[in-house]
């Protein structure tokens, strides 16, 4: 659905641009038409357009991303980019990896920032509503 709107906001957008598009002596003058001040308009637009559909929404993502690895300790249940299940067994002191086990007495040591964040909420989430 993601990206069918950010089709249809690029197809609009260069609708726009090229609406707003005079060629040089069109205004039967041989300069500049009028509506040339309508260009920088439809550049502001895009420019708003692509900040808030793309810019903005990517930051925030990154920002959750962030405070999500940060906030990882011993015992929570983790999916890793590669569709690797485990449980935090122990946070290393060098702050940037970790040790997973993924099954009895087996233990992989994996960077924090692969843990898909998406997997690993949606893991924990059925969890958290048969608890209510």
């Amino acid at each position: 659905m993601f990206n069918q709107l950010t089709t249809r906001i690029s197809i609009v957008s260069a609708v726009l641009l090229l609406a707003g598009c005079v060629p040089p002596g069109a205004d039967g003058k041989g300069g500049q038409a009028a509506g040339g001040g309508f260009q920088f308009i439809f550049l502001g637009l895009m420019i708003l357009v692509f900040w808030l559909f793309f810019i903005r929404p990517q930051a925030k993502r990154a920002k959750n991303q962030k405070s999500f690895i940060e906030n990882l300790q011993k015992g929570d249940k983790i999916v890793t980019i590669a569709g690797i299940h485990g449980t935090i067994n122990k946070v290393n002191e060098d702050g940037t990896t970790l040790m997973l086990e993924v099954s009895p007495g087996s233990y992989l040591k994996i960077e924090k920032q692969a843990i898909s964040m998406d997997w690993t909420t949606a893991l924990n989430k059925p969890a958290a509503e048969t608890k209510k």
